[in-house]
């Protein structure tokens, strides 16, 4: 009997309706993508008052409803995910985004029951925070209450949420899509040539610019999926037993996420994430060893949050690489290669632009 550890085979999957949802998440977190606030907020200005506001309780709600995404009919053009739900009575609109069926049985359950009784309790609203705090991203203070108020209501919420996702199309979306299509297929070419020749472990964390999974021997399939607007971050989920969704980054480097912009993200990233004397601390220790959140923490003296924002900071940049335990916990190590690329990008802009216009 071999010893040797089993390899998960590759599937590949595609297509911008993955990048709808995407979109909304980031326009909502702009943050946590290296976006600029004020360009987020200028988009979702877009849409009138009414559906702006349940858009952002939406993506609070659901995130980025990948089981409901990966189970479109193909083409999934962002046109194919409106359809569909369309398509689907109003009331069930909220929970097929939920994935309701695969969700905890005790948010199910409270949920269901909410939506029979057509009200709820302060301890239906406690339950589903405390089960929000799980996230690896919570929602905003208050989430809790508002899906228990829409559930209430799930003929009235089903309307507002195609509403307001058919206008977001409408407004940017349409436009959107049409310019991030070659380079998703372009991604997924590229991708696929690499598997030919590359590890799934090797390939995962090349595409994932630096995440490994601990227990990716463990798993039976990967479905990698391109998306232009999660880069240069990752959105992944165990979709079903031993099978393992995970959308991967497909902007090049040198092409920014707002439209026209001249200075891309990932330069910006990369120099504010190095111009702060935490972050290069934090970079000198996991030089050195991986360590997770907390040891970070205790060698530094500060806040756990603290450390995870920097981290976070770091990620963005593409300064540190993460390796996720099958118990949940994160280990970080540096990206020794990632300070030069920086600078090398940083020479390159500076060149470009000290001929532009002469």
């Amino acid at each position: 009997m071999s010893n040797t550890p089993a390899t998960p085979s590759l599937r590949w999957d595609i297509g911008p309706a993955y990048d709808l949802f995407i979109s909304l998440y980031v326009l909502h977190k702009p943050a946590m993508f290296g976006l600029r606030p004020l360009w987020a907020a200028g988009v979702r200005s877009r849409l009138p008052a009414p559906l702006r506001d349940w858009l952002e309780d939406a993506v609070d709600f659901h995130g980025v409803p990948l089981n409901w995404l990966h189970a479109l009919p193909e083409p999934k053009t962002a046109r194919t995910a409106l359809d569909t739900l369309a398509a689907l009575p109003a009331a069930g609109r909220l929970p097929a985004l939920l994935s309701l069926q695969d969700a905890r049985p005790e948010m199910k359950t409270i949920l269901e029951r909410i939506a029979a009784d057509r009200t709820h309790t302060p301890a239906d609203v406690d339950a589903i925070a405390a089960m929000f705090q799980h996230r690896s991203n919570p929602p905003k203070a208050g989430a809790a209450a508002r899906l228990c108020d829409a559930f209430t209501r799930l003929e009235e919420t089903g309307e507002w949420l195609l509403e307001a996702l058919e206008l977001y199309y409408q407004v940017f979306f349409a436009e959107e899509e049409r310019r991030i299509l070659p380079h998703l297929y372009a991604a997924q070419q590229a991708a696929q040539q690499s598997a030919q020749t590359l590890s799934p472990d090797r390939l995962v964390t090349g595409l994932s610019q630096g995440v490994r999974f601990s227990a990716l021997p463990e798993m039976q399939e990967i479905i990698l999926v391109p998306s232009f607007w999660s880069s240069p971050l990752v959105f992944y989920r165990e979709v079903a037993p031993r099978i393992t969704l995970m959308i991967y980054g497909a902007r090049p480097a040198d092409v920014a996420l707002v439209p026209g912009e001249q200075v891309p993200e990932g330069l910006v990233n990369g120099l504010k994430a190095l111009a702060d004397p935490t972050r290069l601390r934090i970079l000198r220790y996991l030089a050195d060893e991986p360590l997770t959140p907390a040891q970070l923490a205790s060698r530094l003296r500060l806040r756990a949050p603290t450390v995870i924002h920097h981290l976070r900071e770091l990620r963005l940049a593409g300064l540190v690489e993460i390796t996720l335990q099958a118990d949940g916990d994160r280990r970080y190590t540096a990206n020794r290669g990632a300070a030069e690329i920086i600078f090398q990008r940083l020479a390159q802009f500076l060149s470009a632009s000290g001929t532009a216009g002469e």
